[in-house]
């Protein structure tokens, strides 16, 4: 019986002997392997704002969204915003006389695969180089025409080293949505887009605020449904707004009176614009747009309920 025991502990040491031989074995395994690997290689995913990245040979010490200035952290954009991916601190590439010479390309797909954009070398005019240190390179995306609205998107963006073999890719998933303060009516009139844009911050409206004496355009992209007549639509735009109490700002009956606008223009873009400029109107004020065809039944309303600041 004792035997038996002695036996059985015997092996026991063995397997015990065994396995650190092993554990030595393998933790000299990965030793060698971390020693030969490239530091500069790298996967991360920002959870916050989705974007993945992979780096080899490149690094890069921060990837930021931006509107404007301002940091975000979102993956959901107004048709007609833009915003930017940021590169900071872009480390590894080979230097020339203190040069660097980065290649940038930017694609977007559709959901289906199918390609929206593809902009082959958005640094192709720098054939000088880049001595900026520390290097920040970005792409600029306006969410618009040819992305719909209420559709999801991939932006790939691949950055790579003309002089050398280093890369740094980044991928970003994002929805584009309608602005929900345009409310629409539709009578055989249908468009692709309906956004608002304020000529005066260059910038899409992506809620119900707009500011005092500012011009603002209602655009229409997409549009369909207004005859053509020889290659001429002949419709109307009505245009009312009123203020909380009621007094009518602006009451424009037609804004195209007796005149026309050629079928493919209006197809792919027009943009009726007011500006409100009484400092004592009360907001909100409402404003409603009626487009309407004078060769047939077909019309469309929108309406926008707006603060004015």
């Amino acid at each position: 019986m004792l035997l038996k025991i002695q036996i059985i502990f015997t092996k026991v040491i063995n397997l015990e002997t065994q396995f650190m031989k092993i554990q030595f074995l393998l933790i000299v395994s990965i030793f060698f392997l971390l020693q030969s690997c490239d530091f500069k290689s790298s996967v991360n995913k920002d959870l916050i704002s989705g974007v993945s990245t992979k780096g080899s040979g490149l690094s890069c010490e921060n990837v930021s969204l931006t509107i404007g200035t301002k940091k975000i952290e979102q993956s959901t954009f107004v048709y007609g915003e833009e915003f930017y991916l940021n590169f900071t601190n872009i480390e590894g590439f080979t230097k020339e006389n203190g040069f660097v010479f980065p290649g940038m390309n930017l694609l977007i797909l559709s959901q289906n695969g199918d390609t929206i954009m593809d902009k082959k070398d958005m640094y192709a005019d720098y054939t000088d180089g880049v001595d900026i240190s520390p290097l920040l390179l970005n792409c600029n995306i306006l969410v618009a025409n040819p992305m719909l609205a209420n559709k999801s998107y991939t932006l790939f963006v691949n950055i790579w080293d003309k002089k050398g073999k280093g890369t740094f890719d980044a991928i970003f998933k994002f929805d584009v949505i309608d602005n929900k303060a345009i409310k629409v009516e539709s009578n055989n009139v249908k468009y692709n887009s309906i956004y608002m844009f304020s000529k005066d911050r260059k910038a899409a409206v992506t809620g119900n605020k707009i500011k005092l004496n500012e011009t603002i355009y209602l655009l229409f992209e997409g549009l369909t449904g207004i005859t053509n007549i020889e290659g001429k639509a002949i419709f109307g735009i009505k245009m009312i707004i009123k203020d909380a109490d009621g007094r009518i700002i602006l009451d424009e009956k037609d804004l195209m009176a007796d005149s026309s606008m050629n079928i493919a223009e209006l197809n792919e873009q027009f943009a009726p614009n007011f500006i409100i400029s009484n400092p004592d109107i009360k907001s909100p004020i409402n404003c409603e747009i009626f487009i309407w065809d004078k060769n047939s039944n077909n019309n469309l309303k929108v309406s926008m309920d707006l603060i004015v600041e």
